[in-house]
């Protein structure tokens, strides 16, 4: 299946410009980094290949770009201060797009300690590091998550009642935070991005529309939590990644948050009936009690991003779903 992320853009101005990606393992990462090094771009990667899922999964991402000789890899966990820092000294990155963190809401609620360690601490590392080192742009993978229980909807950047209901939440809301003071402080430019539930090909297993489909592909119940009616808004990778592209050349401002999502929101019941109609099966559901720290709605405004990034969130959630099962399909033999 061809990628989506082909196309070179060799434009002089970002000929060996460096960028350096922390989370270029992961889903999005990988993503990223792929259509970075297609760009032209050189890429410092870090990423520390825990076992928050398989690493196998992991290394089967970067084999589409590991050998390209403008791809630094660097196995190192962002908590390891002295590590990072050796490496912004080495490379001395343009700009830095931080999308490494400890993910979930829920397992967040089990072990709130590490996700403050990773996600807080792992960000003011890579914040000083790029004040230290006079880098040019840091942009932040942040969450829909900050918003919590939001009454306002759709969701907007100017919500001034944050009140996230996870550890996962408070951990993207306070990196949020320290961005934005080293932006005042030390003038980095400096743009957060708030991810709406995103998916695609490579998503983590352990995402709702990647777990879904797996069970209903092996015929074993699907567990729906509470009555199926909480909503999120599906970002499709690519809509992701061109906010993301988008926000690297961003240059009106120093400090931003942007929403990056679908504006469109699904029941995680029609999520199921989507999966049924893309794989040609039925599910069977396993009715669950609601769990704690889910919110029952998830809705993105993106209308700053339409208008300051260009961003254009194009994927329907029927047509993204097609795309997953047709990926799922053709690579489960070699995910897992």
């Amino acid at each position: 299946m061809p990628s989506d992320l082909e196309i070179k853009d060799q434009r002089p101005e970002i000929r060996n410009k460096k960028i350096l990606v922390t989370g270029f393992g992961g889903f999005i990462g990988s993503h990223l980094t792929e259509k970075l090094l297609n760009d032209g771009y050189v890429v410092i990667g870090i990423d520390e290949f825990n076992d928050y899922y398989d690493p196998k999964i992991k290394e089967r991402n970067i084999s589409l770009f590991k050998n390209n000789k403008n791809f630094f890899f660097n196995k190192v966990d962002i908590r390891d201060k002295n590590s990072v820092n050796e490496i912004f000294a080495r490379h001395k990155p343009d700009i830095v797009i931080h999308l490494a963190a400890r993910a979930g809401v829920r397992p967040s609620l089990q072990q709130p300690v590490l996700y403050e360690e990773v996600n807080v601490l792992g960000t003011l590392n890579l914040l000083e590091a790029a004040k230290n080192n006079n880098c040019k742009k840091f942009i932040f993978g942040s969450s829909s998550s900050v918003y919590g229980e939001c009454k306002n909807i759709p969701f907007k950047e100017t919500e001034v009642n944050l009140k996230p209901i996870s550890p996962y939440g408070v951990s993207k809301l306070t990196g949020e935070r320290y961005c934005y003071t080293y932006s005042y402080l030390y003038k980095i430019p400096i743009i957060c991005l708030r991810f709406f539930t995103v998916y695609g090909p490579r998503q983590r297993p352990d995402l709702a529309i990647y777990k879904f489909t797996n069970l209903i592909e092996e015929g074993k119940p699907v567990p729906i939590f509470g009555d199926g009616v909480y909503k999120r808004d599906f970002t499709y990778i690519t809509e992701i990644i061109d906010g993301i592209t988008g926000s690297m050349n961003y240059d009106k401002s120093s400090f931003e948050i942007f929403n990056l999502g679908e504006s469109h929101t699904t029941s995680v019941i029609d999520l199921v009936k989507l999966i049924e109609s893309a794989t040609g099966k039925k599910a069977v559901i396993d009715w669950q009690p609601i769990q704690a720290g889910d919110v029952p709605l998830t809705y993105a405004d993106v209308s700053k991003a339409e208008k300051l990034l260009n961003y254009k969130p194009r994927t329907k959630p029927e047509e993204g779903i097609k795309k997953f099962v047709e990926w799922y399909r053709e690579n489960l033999c070699r995910v897992i």
